[in-house]
């Protein structure tokens, strides 16, 4: 990694697990190579946790949290001002590593670097946000008070697309509100995900056991990271099938949980007959090739209805064939390497259905190594593998639609419900289209990717239950004590 001046040298010693406020090795016995998904470069190598980290891990948690929920708002509210301070700080640093660790270019690890920032600044605030109730009874001399306080421990497994993002989203409010986490970032970005994240807040005062970081293999801390009876509640972003799985093993807990999913997404971009072609073409090239595709919100599916089609094809097919790709350290990249092979893999494998299916490949090039340059195939059907499943990669399916109607029905013909978007030259027919739209979430003339940290974000059907941000994660990381008092 490079060098920056800082008031501190750059962070170093990532090379195995942060728990109870101190770094240790992992007692797996097995050491994982992290590598930069562009190169092959070995950025750093970790001893991996094993189930006895774990429990350790939320042993402190729980030891930590009894005096973190009693502290003054103001107190923890610093720690955030803090963080912010040092996140600042070290801007490069922590944009290099998300470069070199999440195969981010230049241009997303700088939104990535702000939405933590903003989401550090939010999290300053909740601590002030907290309020309970006084409820009138019918019975004289009774008063009923509803106090809100922290659930506990929370338990946060994060992915690896959006990694410090997707880590701080929860860790950040949970914190804020009186709770101890334990973090357990994906194996493709541990650094970013995880102990870059623990090394921000250790130097921002965050008392010790109150964040723990355990890095570890899925088949020595995956099942019992969810099953333990410590946690009150499991955040975890990630495919949908990871987190039915999730749901699976804490249902059969010996504790009962909650549960805050975010799951996988197949996002419309539905373009009506009267929208500006030109703002539609550049919504519909962002909202599918930033960060790769790999993003839950990214546009998975572009249905414009028929009389615009012809023409948003030729436009998107020409702007898409001019984006920049390869090296995501190169400023003027826009499309770098997918995270890992697996994901090659199983974008490729979509990319030879969309071939054998038939539809029309008007824009491709050369696969190397992880870099997949943008692909587009027009006249997809709605109904086909390539735009069924969610792609998470390079490759934009357009859809034909003969009408507004069916547009409506094509959005919703899919087992996910997260993000959408609808393009109209008339705000009142893109709400009423909006409302009809079966997702958490739906944008009118934007891209399908936005993430606020105070508004609400989540999603419907098979992209997860809970939700973001703001007020409604106070609501998701605090539970309600109702004390009724007899005068």
């Amino acid at each position: 990694m490079n060098q920056h001046s800082f008031a501190k040298p750059a962070y170093s010693g990532f090379t195995g697990q942060f728990i109870g406020g101190r770094w240790v090795d992992g007692t797996a016995g097995r050491m994982a190579k992290d590598i930069n998904p562009y190169n092959d470069a070995v950025l750093t190598e970790i001893s991996l946790a094993s189930a006895a980290d774990l429990e350790q891990a939320y042993a402190a948690a729980s030891r930590a949290q009894t005096d973190w929920a009693r502290t003054l708002p103001g107190q923890r509210a610093a720690i955030f001002e803090r963080a912010v301070e040092i996140l600042t700080a070290r801007r490069e640093e922590v944009i290099d590593w998300l470069i070199a660790e999440s195969g981010s270019t230049r241009m997303k690890a700088g939104i990535e670097f702000d939405a933590v920032k903003a989401g550090m600044k939010e999290a300053a605030s909740m601590p002030y946000l907290v309020h309970g109730m006084i409820m009138p009874v019918d019975r004289p001399g009774k008063e009923a008070r509803v106090y809100r306080k922290p659930l506990g421990v929370i338990g946060v497994i994060s992915p690896w697309n959006f990694p410090l993002h997707l880590s701080n989203r929860s860790v950040a409010p949970a914190l804020a509100l009186g709770n101890a986490v334990v973090l357990k970032p994906s194996s493709d970005t541990p650094v970013t995900g995880g102990l870059l994240l623990a090394k921000i807040y250790e130097e921002a005062g965050l008392p010790a056991g109150l964040l723990n970081v355990v890095v570890g293999a899925g088949s020595d801390i995956g099942d019992a990271f969810s099953a333990s009876p410590v946690p009150r509640l499991i955040s975890f972003t990630g495919s949908t099938a990871v987190g039915l799985r999730i749901a699976q093993v804490a249902a059969a807990s010996t504790r009962l949980k909650r549960l805050g999913l975010e799951l996988g997404g197949n996002a419309p971009l539905v373009i009506l007959d009267d929208a500006d072609l030109g703002k539609a073409v550049q919504a519909a090239i962002i909202g599918r090739f930033m960060h790769q595709g790999q993003i839950c919100m990214s546009t998975n599916r572009i249905i414009v209805e028929d009389s615009l089609y012809d023409d948003f094809v030729e436009a998107y097919c020409a702007a898409a064939a001019g984006l920049t790709y390869g090296d995501p350290a190169r400023a003027d990249t826009f499309v770098g390497p997918v995270c890992n092979d697996a994901q090659v893999k199983s974008v490729t494998s979509l990319i030879a259905a969309g071939q054998a299916a038939g539809f029309d490949l008007r824009v491709s090039n050369t696969i190397e190594g992880r870099v997949i340059p943008p692909h587009v195939f027009a006249g997809v059907t709605n109904t086909s593998e390539l735009a069924q499943n969610e792609i998470f990669g390079p490759v934009a399916p357009i859809i034909r639609a003969a009408n507004e109607a069916e547009a409506l029905r094509m959005a919703n013909d899919t087992e996910y419900g997260l993000s959408s978007a609808v393009f109209s030259g008339n705000e009142t027919r893109a709400v009423n289209f909006a409302l009809q739209v079966e997702a958490g979430m739906t944008h009118v003339n934007d891209i399908t990717i936005h993430d606020y940290p105070h508004v609400m974000f989540g999603g419907e059907k098979n992209s997860g239950i809970g939700r973001f941000n703001g007020h409604w994660i106070i609501e998701e990381f605090t539970t309600d004590h109702l004390v009724t008092i007899q005068r």
